[in-house]
């Protein structure tokens, strides 16, 4: 018993959602002692939706096996490749399977809808007792994600809030903790430490985003179908962006957008494409709106307010010049159209 307060107290100690996801199926290792313990999530968009590895350790293992972040989704296995899980999705329940190996599947929820799936492969089908005893600690875990949820994320979009950012532009711009882009380690409970292991590629940008004459729907429509509208545009970000890139809003109708990508030219595409589909999307009592988006590559150095202000300044500059349009930092400041900052990126001393 003993050891089961502490695989809990180590669990809810942590503010890492990936360390999270390693310490639970570390932690359900040390206590059901199976062949394997893993998590995989659902990423992507229905129809084409698709399992990723969060993590997996298996009987001996030291380092958790991970699905890089930055992997296309093409590359990850399909839902409905590995049919006991996608089952799983479907009752919301766990189940055993008999075989060689033994399997227990479990759902992972949020607040929301089921998210993902944690398995076990074991010698032998689990008894009843040991599967309600998984289901206790996945409770925990489920309510102690919800608490996370409710201080990081922005309670009508379900986007990152803008508490979260910087942190988020240290992992984006510098490897940082997250999983997929370096070793990053997470205590057992022997002692040892669970390396993470995986590896992110290409430069980081940061775009912003603002709604075109979004005041004049609060005034025409009222602020409950602005609301609607903000939801609306919450997932069309989503549904334009890959799985792994950082969405926040900001706040009102300005959105923050963190990823990474292989050139200048695939990230002024992606913006353009989400630009192309808000612009295409019928809002309800709305109609069509249009957005105004300002981008900028982060720098060796960047600070998260230095790389903000000048995606910041490309809005502004959109906005000036006709809205419903992408705009390049550099770009403008290559034309002579936005000067740049004399003090960016220099620390400044105050006397």
């Amino acid at each position: 018993m003993s050891n089961l307060v502490d695989q809990l107290a180590e669990l809810t100690g942590l503010r890492d959602r990936d360390v999270l996801d390693v310490t639970l199926v570390g932690a359900l290792r040390d206590l059901m002692q199976p062949r394997s313990a893993a998590i995989y999530r659902v990423v992507g968009e229905a129809p084409d939706q698709r399992w990723t590895t969060r993590a997996r350790l298996a009987d001996g293992d030291v380092t958790a096996q991970t699905d890089s972040l930055f992997a296309d989704l093409a590359e990850l296995p399909r839902l409905d490749s590995e049919a006991d899980r996608s089952a799983c999705l479907q009752r919301q329940e766990a189940f055993t399977v008999d075989g060689s190996p033994a399997r227990a599947y479990f759902p992972l929820a949020n607040e929301f809808e089921t998210i993902g799936v944690l398995e076990l492969q074991t010698d032998t089908l689990l008894r009843p007792e040991q599967v309600r005893l998984v289901c206790s600690i996945l409770r925990i875990y489920r309510n102690f994600q919800g608490l996370l949820d409710y201080s990081e994320r922005d309670t009508l979009t379900g986007l990152l809030n803008r508490k979260t950012f910087d942190e988020s532009f240290l992992r984006v711009q510098g490897g940082g903790s997250e999983v997929s882009e370096i070793g990053l380690s997470a205590p057992s409970s022997d002692g040892r430490r669970v390396a993470l292991q995986g590896g992110g590629r290409g430069s980081a940008w940061l775009g912003v985003i603002d709604i075109d004459h979004f005041k004049r729907v609060n005034d025409t429509h009222g602020h409950l179908i602005g609301d609607e509208v903000l939801l609306l545009m919450s997932r069309l970000m989503r549904a334009t962006f890959r799985f792994h890139d950082h969405l926040f809003r900001f706040g009102g109708e300005e959105f923050v957008v963190l990823m990474r990508c292989g050139s200048e030219a695939d990230a002024a595409g992606a913006f353009e494409r989400l630009r192309t589909n808000v612009e295409r999307f019928l809002f309800p009592q709305v109609g069509h709106i249009t957005v105004s988006v300002g981008f900028s590559a982060l720098r060796p150095g960047d600070t998260p307010s230095a790389a903000f202000e000048r995606a910041d300044k490309a809005v502004y500059w959109a906005k000036q010049n006709g809205r419903n349009r992408v705009a390049h930092h550099a770009e403008l400041v290559a034309q002579g159209l936005v000067a740049e900052a004399l003090l960016e990126n220099k620390d400044v001393e105050l006397f």
